[in-house]
């Protein structure tokens, strides 16, 4: 399985928070940054206990600016998205339990939140409420893209809707094998599978993957 060679690859991944306000909060540290940032960022907030609705709420304001910013650019934007989120978790405690919940009133309840797109939403359906939902961001698109899951031009990419649907009709419908695609997909087109000058030539997947044999063969003059 490509995954499983992936895994062999790169060894064991860090996953995004399981719990939901968590997640949203790991979701506004993730746009526009590194995830070398983003995680400085997410595990200052961590360190001043400032992880949930009502301590971020109550966190110093010195304190909060400072970890946030460790995210780079936008903090303003960022400290303005986590406290309108924080304000809605607090003021729907049902929120959490919505979101876990049936997949339609999560999504509803999603949209509502600050820089919650639809990857973010369905990284929140997947990581935080146990969906069966693969996330399709940039990377996830890119490399199914390059294996055969979709179209390679760039005018006529495929969708992530139709993505989505070629790769989990290979998967057991669990939300472990779900995590877990996802997870590895999106590291690898982020580490290896990159948009410009790919790693093809030690890429893991390169025997499975037609975008890679063809690139290797210029390269190599063939």
């Amino acid at each position: 399985m490509l995954v499983d060679a992936l895994q062999k690859f790169y060894g064991a991944l860090p996953s995004p928070p399981r719990d939901p306000f968590g997640l949203f909060v790991w979701e506004v540290l993730s746009v526009h940054a590194t995830p070398r940032k983003r995680d400085a960022a997410f595990g200052a907030l961590r360190r001043i206990r400032a992880l949930t609705p009502d301590s971020l709420t109550r966190a110093p304001k010195k304190k909060l600016e400072e970890s946030v910013a460790l995210a780079g650019s936008y903090t303003e934007q960022r400290l303005q998205a986590l406290k309108t989120g924080a304000d809605r978790f607090r003021r729907v405690p049902r929120l959490a339990t919505v979101i876990r919940g049936p997949v339609t009133p999560a999504r509803r309840e999603l949209r509502r939140l600050p820089q919650m797109g639809e990857g973010g939403a369905h990284r929140m359906l997947l990581f935080a409420a146990d969906h069966a939902v693969l996330p399709v961001d940039a990377t996830v698109r890119r490399v199914a893209a390059r294996l055969g899951y979709g179209s390679l031009d760039r005018k006529q990419l495929a969708s992530a809707r139709a993505i989505r649907q070629a790769i989990t009709a290979d998967l057991t419908p669990d939300p472990d094998v779900f995590r877990r695609t996802f997870l590895y997909l999106s590291h690898h087109g982020a580490a290896t599978c990159t948009d410009t000058n790919p790693h093809c030539a030690i890429c893991p997947l390169l025997i499975e993957c037609p975008y890679g044999q063809a690139e290797v063969a210029v390269r190599d003059g063939r």
